[in-house]
C-alpha cells in the first residue's frame, strides 16, 4: 500500500504509469466518482497486489475464493467496489492477495451507526469491522429505555461476522446529552438498579454481545458512582459473555477540570470496565474555532496518559470520519461550522478550485477557499480527514499497542479510511 499526494500536472493515468497499474483500478479501489477531477493535494491509496485475477465467465465470489484458498471477507476488504456484496463482474480484476499489513499486531475495530444507516453504506462497511454499534439507547427519569429500531442493523452485523453492540447514553428524549439525567440515575440505587434489568432485558432479547455506555458532562461529585454503574453492570453482563466499554472524554491528566471531563475517571473506568473507548476528536467542531478535528498532537497527549493509568489492552481510539466547513471571520458565540464528508471535502476543494495542504502537526489536510455571498467574496476554512491522518492514527495504536479503533461515525462509506487500516493491521472479526 502507496499513499500518493497528487501533483500539479498528475492525472489518474499518469499516476497509475508510475506504479505500474491502470487508472480503472485507482478509480476502483478509491472509489473515485469523477475520476478526471483531482485535486493537488488529494490522497489517494494504491494497492499493490501481489496476486490478482480478473473475472471470467461463471465465476462467482465463492468459487473465486477456492481457488485461491482465501475468504469472501478478504476479498471485500481488499477490493472496495464489491461492496460487501457477493456479485462479480466479468471482465473486473480483484485484489486477491496484498502484501502484509505494516503491523502485524491484530487489533479491533469498531464504528458507529445510526438506526437508519443505509444498507450499502453498511455492507461497505462491515467487512472491516469487529464491533458495530447502533446509536443509541436513552434512559428515562423512571429507569425506562427509550428503544431505537436496530433489529435490522444488528441481525445484518452478524451476517458478516460482527459483534453487535448496545449503546446506552444520558441522551434525552430532546436528543441532548444531560447532566441532570446522569446525576439523577448515579444518585439513586434503585433507579441504577431497574436500568441495569432493562438493559439486560435489550442485551437477551436482541443477543448483543457487548455495550458500550457513553454519559458525557457527568457532573464530578459522581465520578466515583459512575465507575461503580459500570462495576455493577459489568458483573450483571459478565454471565452472559456480554462485554461492558465506556466511552471517555479525551483527557490528560487526572485533575483536568471542566463538567466534559470531570465525571470522567480514567483509573477507575480502566479497572472496572472491559474496554474504554476514547473519544479523541471533536477538537475542531462545529462552535468552536477552526482547527483540525482530532489534531495528532493532541490526540497523543491523551493516549500518553490514558496509558499511564489503563491497561493497554483495553484501550479503543476514537477516530473521526467527518470534517468542518468555517465562513470567516470566526466568531465565538455566533460562528457555526457545517459538517461535511471526507469525501465531499475533496470534491468541493475541486469545485471551488482550492489547493490541499497538509499541517505536519496536526496531521490533517486543510484548503481554504472565497464564496461569494450577495455579491462579496467570503473566506473560507475546511479541515477534514485523509489517508495521511487515517495513517497517522494507525500508527499511534500501533506504537502504544492499543487494542484498536471505534470510528465515528459510520454512515457513510470513507474509502480511504478503511484501505489504510487493511493495509496496516490485521483487523479481527468478531465470529471466525
Amino acid at each position: 500500500m502507496v499513499i500518493y499526494t497528487v501533483k500539479s500536472g498528475d492525472s489518474l493515468e499518469s499516476i497509475a504509469g508510475q506504479f505500474g497499474t491502470t487508472a480503472e483500478r485507482l478509480a476502483a479501489d478509491n472509489l473515485l466518482e469523477r475520476p478526471g477531477e483531482l485535486v493537488v493535494g488529494q490522497t489517494l491509496v494504491i494497492l499493490q497486489p501481489l496476486v490478482s485475477y480478473r473475472v471470467r465467465s461463471g465465476d462467482t465470489l465463492y468459487s473465486i475464493t477456492g481457488q485461491f484458498g482465501t475468504n469472501v471477507n478478504t476479498l471485500w476488504r481488499n477490493n472496495p467496489s464489491l461492496g460487501g456484496e457477493n456479485q462479480v463482474t466479468i471482465g473486473k480484476t480483484l485484489n486477491i492477495v496484498l502484501p502484509e499489513t505494516f503491523h502485524s499486531r491484530q487489533v479491533e475495530s469498531g464504528g458507529y451507526v445510526y438506526p437508519n444507516v443505509s444498507e450499502e453504506v453498511l455492507r461497505r462497511t462491515l467487512p472491516y469491522l469487529t464491533y458495530l454499534t447502533v446509536f443509541t439507547y436513552g434512559f428515562r427519569e423512571d429507569g425506562s429505555l427509550i428503544d431505537i429500531d436496530d433489529e435490522r442493523i444488528v441481525e445484518l452485523a452478524r451476517t458478516y461476522g460482527v459483534a453487535p453492540v448496545m449503546h446506552l447514553s444520558s441522551l434525552s428524549e430532546r436528543g441532548t446529552f444531560s447532566t441532570a439525567l446522569s446525576s439523577r440515575l448515579l444518585s439513586d440505587e434503585a433507579l441504577r438498579g431497574k436500568v441495569i434489568d432493562e438493559v439486560e432485558r435489550v442485551v437477551r432479547a436482541r443477543r448483543y454481545e457487548a455495550i458500550d455506555v457513553d454519559f458525557e458532562y457527568v457532573d464530578g461529585q459522581y465520578a466515583e458512582a459512575y465507575v461503580a454503574f459500570i462495576r455493577r453492570l459489568k458483573e450483571r453482563l459478565a454471565p452472559l459473555g456480554v462485554k461492558v466499554f465506556v466511552a471517555l472524554a479525551p483527557k490528560y491528566n487526572a485533575e483536568q477540570e471542566g463538567l466534559l471531563y470531570e465525571g470522567h475517571d480514567y483509573a477507575g473506568m480502566g479497572e472496572a470496565a472491559d474496554g474504554v473507548i476514547l473519544m479523541t476528536y471533536e477538537w475542531g467542531y462545529s462552535r468552536g474555532e477552526p482547527q483540525a478535528v482530532a489534531p495528532i498532537d493532541k490526540v497523543r497527549r491523551v493516549v500518553e496518559y490514558a496509558v499511564s493509568v489503563i491497561p493497554r489492552e483495553k484501550i479503543f481510539l476514537g477516530t473521526p470520519n467527518y470534517g468542518y466547513d468555517w465562513r470567516l471571520p470566526f466568531v465565538m458565540g455566533e460562528s457555526v461550522a457545517r459538517s461535511l464528508s471526507n469525501v465531499d471535502a475533496v470534491q468541493q476543494a475541486w469545485d471551488k478550485s482550492a489547493l490541499i495542504s497538509f499541517d505536519e502537526t496536526a496531521a490533517s489536510p486543510t484548503y481554504r477557499y472565497y464564496d461569494r455571498e450577495n455579491a462579496s467574496p467570503v473566506e473560507h476554512v475546511v479541515w477534514f480527514e485523509d489517508a495521511r491522518s487515517v495513517a497517522a492514527t494507525a500508527a499511534l495504536i500501533d506504537e502504544f499497542s492499543l487494542r484498536g479503533f471505534f470510528v465515528w461515525n459510520a454512515m457513510r462509506f470513507f474509502p480511504a479510511l478503511w484501505l489504510v487500516a487493511n493495509g496496516s493491521f490485521p483487523l479481527k472479526r468478531y465470529y471466525q
